[in-house]
Protein backbone atom coordinates (compact mmCIF):
# COMPACT_ATOMS: atom_id res chain seq x y z
CA UNK A 1 0.00 0.00 0.00
CA UNK A 2 1.56 3.36 -1.04
CA UNK A 3 2.28 5.83 1.72
CA UNK A 4 0.49 9.16 1.62
CA UNK A 5 2.87 11.98 0.81
CA UNK A 6 2.88 14.61 3.54
CA UNK A 7 3.38 18.19 2.41
CA UNK A 8 6.43 19.98 3.78
CA UNK A 9 5.72 23.21 1.91
CA UNK A 10 5.27 26.45 3.79
CA UNK A 11 2.66 28.86 2.39
CA UNK A 12 3.21 32.62 2.48
CA UNK A 13 0.30 34.42 4.12
CA UNK A 14 1.90 37.88 4.31
CA UNK A 15 4.92 39.39 2.55
CA UNK A 16 6.68 42.56 3.67
CA UNK A 17 9.39 44.12 1.48
CA UNK A 18 12.16 45.53 3.62
CA UNK A 19 14.81 46.62 1.12
CA UNK A 20 15.34 46.69 -2.65
CA UNK A 21 18.98 46.92 -3.71
CA UNK A 22 21.29 46.59 -6.68
CA UNK A 23 22.10 42.86 -6.32
CA UNK A 24 19.64 41.76 -3.66
CA UNK A 25 16.30 42.48 -2.05
CA UNK A 26 15.18 41.61 1.47
CA UNK A 27 11.71 40.63 2.59
CA UNK A 28 10.13 39.31 5.76
CA UNK A 29 7.36 36.76 5.19
CA UNK A 30 4.83 35.23 7.52
CA UNK A 31 4.25 31.62 6.50
CA UNK A 32 1.90 28.86 7.51
CA UNK A 33 3.88 25.71 8.28
CA UNK A 34 2.53 22.23 7.43
CA UNK A 35 1.47 21.87 11.08
CA UNK A 36 -0.61 25.06 10.79
CA UNK A 37 1.63 27.34 12.85
CA UNK A 38 2.53 30.85 11.67
CA UNK A 39 6.26 31.50 11.45
CA UNK A 40 8.49 34.32 10.21
CA UNK A 41 10.95 33.80 7.35
CA UNK A 42 13.53 36.43 6.45
CA UNK A 43 14.49 36.06 2.78
CA UNK A 44 17.31 37.58 0.78
CA UNK A 45 16.38 37.58 -2.92
CA UNK A 46 19.75 37.47 -4.65
CA UNK A 47 20.62 37.55 -8.34
CA UNK A 48 21.97 34.25 -9.75
CA UNK A 49 25.73 33.86 -10.05
CA UNK A 50 28.43 31.75 -11.67
CA UNK A 51 31.77 30.42 -10.50
CA UNK A 52 34.60 28.90 -12.48
CA UNK A 53 37.06 26.29 -11.31
CA UNK A 54 39.87 27.25 -13.70
CA UNK A 55 42.47 24.55 -14.41
CA UNK A 56 45.82 25.37 -15.93
CA UNK A 57 47.90 22.89 -17.92
CA UNK A 58 50.37 22.82 -14.98
CA UNK A 59 48.23 20.76 -12.55
CA UNK A 60 47.05 23.90 -10.80
CA UNK A 61 43.98 26.10 -10.40
CA UNK A 62 43.63 29.87 -10.66
CA UNK A 63 41.98 31.54 -7.67
CA UNK A 64 41.40 35.19 -6.84
CA UNK A 65 42.07 36.95 -3.56
CA UNK A 66 39.94 39.92 -2.68
CA UNK A 67 38.86 41.86 0.35
CA UNK A 68 35.30 41.07 1.40
CA UNK A 69 33.84 43.91 3.43
CA UNK A 70 31.01 41.85 4.96
CA UNK A 71 33.49 39.56 6.76
CA UNK A 72 36.34 42.12 6.98
CA UNK A 73 38.98 39.85 5.51
CA UNK A 74 40.63 38.84 2.27
CA UNK A 75 39.31 35.58 0.89
CA UNK A 76 40.75 33.16 -1.63
CA UNK A 77 38.01 32.22 -4.09
CA UNK A 78 37.21 30.70 -7.45
CA UNK A 79 36.57 33.33 -10.10
CA UNK A 80 32.89 34.28 -9.79
CA UNK A 81 30.28 36.90 -10.49
CA UNK A 82 26.68 37.77 -11.10
CA UNK A 83 24.79 36.84 -14.24
CA UNK A 84 23.89 40.09 -15.99
CA UNK A 85 20.47 40.66 -17.60
CA UNK A 86 20.34 38.95 -21.01
CA UNK A 87 23.29 36.63 -20.27
CA UNK A 88 23.09 32.90 -19.86
CA UNK A 89 25.37 31.37 -17.19
CA UNK A 90 28.03 30.26 -19.71
CA UNK A 91 28.29 33.79 -21.14
CA UNK A 92 28.63 35.21 -17.63
CA UNK A 93 31.37 32.65 -16.87
CA UNK A 94 33.32 33.67 -19.97
CA UNK A 95 33.00 37.38 -19.14
CA UNK A 96 34.01 36.97 -15.49
CA UNK A 97 37.15 34.96 -16.37
CA UNK A 98 38.23 37.69 -18.78
CA UNK A 99 37.57 40.43 -16.19
CA UNK A 100 39.20 38.74 -13.20
CA UNK A 101 41.78 36.31 -14.61
CA UNK A 102 42.53 37.73 -18.07
CA UNK A 103 41.86 34.33 -19.65
CA UNK A 104 39.27 32.62 -21.79
CA UNK A 105 38.61 28.88 -21.72
CA UNK A 106 38.39 26.77 -24.86
CA UNK A 107 36.59 24.16 -22.73
CA UNK A 108 33.83 25.16 -20.33
CA UNK A 109 32.01 22.26 -18.66
CA UNK A 110 28.99 22.84 -16.42
CA UNK A 111 29.55 20.95 -13.14
CA UNK A 112 26.19 21.77 -11.56
CA UNK A 113 24.05 24.22 -9.63
CA UNK A 114 23.58 24.79 -5.91
CA UNK A 115 22.02 27.31 -3.56
CA UNK A 116 24.57 29.45 -1.72
CA UNK A 117 22.62 29.37 1.56
CA UNK A 118 19.02 28.14 1.09
CA UNK A 119 18.03 28.76 4.71
CA UNK A 120 17.53 32.44 3.91
CA UNK A 121 18.86 33.25 0.41
CA UNK A 122 17.59 32.56 -3.12
CA UNK A 123 21.01 32.85 -4.80
CA UNK A 124 21.40 30.02 -7.32
CA UNK A 125 25.00 29.39 -8.19
CA UNK A 126 26.14 27.63 -11.40
CA UNK A 127 29.63 26.12 -11.22
CA UNK A 128 31.84 25.46 -14.26
CA UNK A 129 35.11 23.67 -14.90
CA UNK A 130 37.24 25.77 -17.27
CA UNK A 131 40.33 24.47 -19.07
CA UNK A 132 42.50 24.96 -22.16
CA UNK A 133 43.11 28.61 -21.39
CA UNK A 134 44.16 31.42 -23.67
CA UNK A 135 44.87 35.06 -22.88
CA UNK A 136 41.89 37.36 -23.22
CA UNK A 137 40.93 40.31 -21.05
CA UNK A 138 38.14 42.71 -20.27
CA UNK A 139 38.30 45.60 -17.77
CA UNK A 140 37.55 44.68 -14.13
CA UNK A 141 34.41 46.12 -12.59
CA UNK A 142 35.20 49.50 -11.05
CA UNK A 143 34.51 48.25 -7.50
CA UNK A 144 36.69 45.12 -7.84
CA UNK A 145 40.28 44.72 -6.76
CA UNK A 146 41.37 41.12 -7.21
CA UNK A 147 44.76 39.42 -7.28
CA UNK A 148 45.25 36.13 -9.13
CA UNK A 149 46.91 33.15 -7.41
CA UNK A 150 47.93 29.88 -9.01
CA UNK A 151 47.53 26.96 -6.58
CA UNK A 152 49.01 23.51 -7.19
CA UNK A 153 46.41 20.73 -6.94
CA UNK A 154 48.47 18.84 -4.35
CA UNK A 155 48.32 21.90 -2.01
CA UNK A 156 44.52 22.04 -1.92
CA UNK A 157 43.88 19.50 0.91
CA UNK A 158 46.22 21.33 3.31
CA UNK A 159 44.70 24.70 2.41
CA UNK A 160 41.22 23.40 3.20
CA UNK A 161 42.37 21.72 6.42
CA UNK A 162 44.22 24.85 7.58
CA UNK A 163 41.18 27.08 6.99
CA UNK A 164 42.73 29.02 4.12
CA UNK A 165 39.61 28.32 2.03
CA UNK A 166 36.61 29.81 3.85
CA UNK A 167 34.38 30.77 0.93
CA UNK A 168 31.61 28.19 0.45
CA UNK A 169 31.58 28.12 -3.37
CA UNK A 170 35.35 27.67 -3.41
CA UNK A 171 35.22 24.99 -0.73
CA UNK A 172 32.57 23.14 -2.78
CA UNK A 173 34.46 23.55 -6.06
CA UNK A 174 37.81 22.41 -4.67
CA UNK A 175 36.22 19.48 -2.82
CA UNK A 176 34.55 18.41 -6.08
CA UNK A 177 37.92 18.65 -7.85
CA UNK A 178 39.67 16.60 -5.14
CA UNK A 179 37.04 13.87 -5.51
CA UNK A 180 37.29 13.96 -9.33
CA UNK A 181 41.10 13.80 -9.31
CA UNK A 182 41.31 11.25 -6.49
CA UNK A 183 43.20 13.64 -4.24
CA UNK A 184 42.83 12.34 -0.69
CA UNK A 185 42.36 14.79 2.16
CA UNK A 186 45.25 14.74 4.58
Amino acid sequence: MPQEKISTEEICVKEKRIFDGKIMNVRCDEVRTPSGHIATREVVEHKPAVGMLVLTNRQSVLLVKQYRYAVHEETLEVCAGLIEPGEDPAQAAEREMQEELNVKAKKLHRIGEFYASPGFCTELFTLYLASELEESSLPQDEDENVSVYEINLRDIPAMIREGKIRDSKTFAALSWLMAKEGIAPE
